[in-house]
């Protein structure tokens, strides 16, 4: 079985590196799909000099780019690596939309670039899809998993985001904004991602909840950062959300 690792990263040049390795340590057949979505701070440069790379035309990609084995000096990654380059800025959903274009795996996963979810929690997460049970997995941070103690506003309202969301899909989520889920290859399948930015997760929960999938959730870690170390969502993500949430439950197929 093949894994599809989306790594949508914007300005993470501190922890790039890092997450990198820490997937490639992980023990899967697996694919690792980087996309820089317009950094600006020396991202770009970094995997421009690591890696080869498709380019800005994800649509045009055919091959894989890297396939290097891993030495006792940290040389190499023996996972494929593809790194797909936005001219300009354009949102994480813009940028898990170019990776799924790419990904050939039997299960995608999104994996974010800042070290707040850790790839130690992958086989948690992809247990359920392994075992034939489940067709979409979410990891969720409110599930008792160990997480650092932060931000009690965000934590509203994410709980009010997520109770929103339940509202209009008669799910019973813990955590609908967590960026770790995991999808088998058909859920995916005849679903077209349109939200750019952080409307992605309302978005796709939306759609495979019309979709019928089998949702599970699993516990996991969570890391969270503060906004001096680099978090970027805001209220106004938050709000939007609200906006999508209605938009691809009441108006869109």
């Amino acid at each position: 079985m093949l894994i599809s690792v989306i790594i949508p990263a914007y300005n993470e040049i501190n922890t790039i590196s890092f997450l990198i390795e820490k997937v490639e340590g992980t023990s899967y057949n697996k694919e690792i799909i980087i996309v820089d979505d317009g950094s600006s701070d020396g991202t770009r440069e970094y995997l421009s000099s690591r890696f080869t790379t498709y380019g800005s035309q994800p649509a045009l990609i055919t091959e894989p780019v890297m396939d290097r084995s891993i030495d006792a000096s940290g040389g190499g990654f023996s996972t494929n690596v593809k790194v797909i380059f936005h001219e300009k800025n354009a949102g994480k959903g813009a940028a898990i939309r170019s990776g799924i274009k790419v990904a050939v795996g039997d299960i995608i996963v999104i994996q974010d670039a800042d070290l707040e979810y850790d790839p130690k929690d992958y086989p948690t997460l992809f247990e359920p899809i392994i075992e034939g049970n489940a067709d979409v997995v979410y990891g969720s941070r409110f599930l008792g998993g160990t997480h650092r103690v932060f931000f009690f506003w965000h934590y509203v309202g994410n709980k009010f985001i997520t109770l929103v969301s339940n509202m209009f899909t008669d799910l019973n989520l813990t955590d609908m904004e967590t960026c770790y889920k995991a999808f088998k290859r058909e859920a995916l399948e005849g679903i077209q991602i349109e939200s750019n930015r952080f409307g992605f997760e309302p978005e796709i929960t939306a759609k495979i909840s019309k979709k019928g999938c089998r949702i599970y959730e699993v516990p996991i870690s969570y890391y969270g950062r503060s906004y001096e170390e680099g978090k970027k969502i805001t209220w106004k993500d938050g709000l939007k959300a609200v906006f999508t949430i209605v938009k691809y439950n009441l108006f869109r197929k």
